[in-house]
């Protein structure tokens, strides 16, 4: 399993669990197959901006995939377009099919598109739900989703 195999997981654990050290991380890894050392793991929160933040409880510190202000990074970008199978809209969903256990890490770059239209995404193991304020604009999120396929 390779580099962008393990991210993407490292982005799903942290996303679905509060995950406070890189011991745990690690442990969480192996529990899915993964063969890594702490200092892997280390480099690969460094690529990937990955934070440390207060979780939801206040008690404790967990990593969390940080929200640049700025447009969707290149590393997100090549995740979507490496993963997405397909993107089709339903009224006003748009349903994105993803390479099995990659549906977090795509919906992240859809997240920091931070377009106005979008109210939510909902992310499960392969398919990402996307919803729109209302029709008329689901079909210029589907093109806009499409175009990072295309570049």
């Amino acid at each position: 399993m390779g580099r962008e195999t393990r991210q993407l997981k490292i982005l799903e654990i942290i996303a679905k669990n509060n995950v406070d050290t890189q011991e745990e991380l690690v442990a969480r890894l192996c529990d899915e197959g993964f063969r890594v050392t702490q200092a892997t793991v280390s480099r690969d929160i460094k690529d990937m901006g990955i934070i440390k933040t207060l979780s939801e409880d206040g008690k404790k510190y967990k990593y969390t995939a940080q929200q640049p202000k700025d447009n969707t990074s290149e590393r997100f970008l090549s995740i979507f377009r490496n993963t997405v199978l397909s993107i089709r809209t339903a009224e006003n969903l748009v349903v994105i099919k993803t390479e099995t256990g990659a549906a977090n890490a795509a919906a992240e770059t859809i997240d920091r598109m931070n377009l106005d239209c979008i109210l939510g995404v909902i992310a499960g193991d392969n398919t990402i739900f996307v919803a729109v304020d209302n029709v008329d604009n689901t079909a210029y999120v589907a093109e806009k989703l499409e175009d990072i396929l295309d570049k």
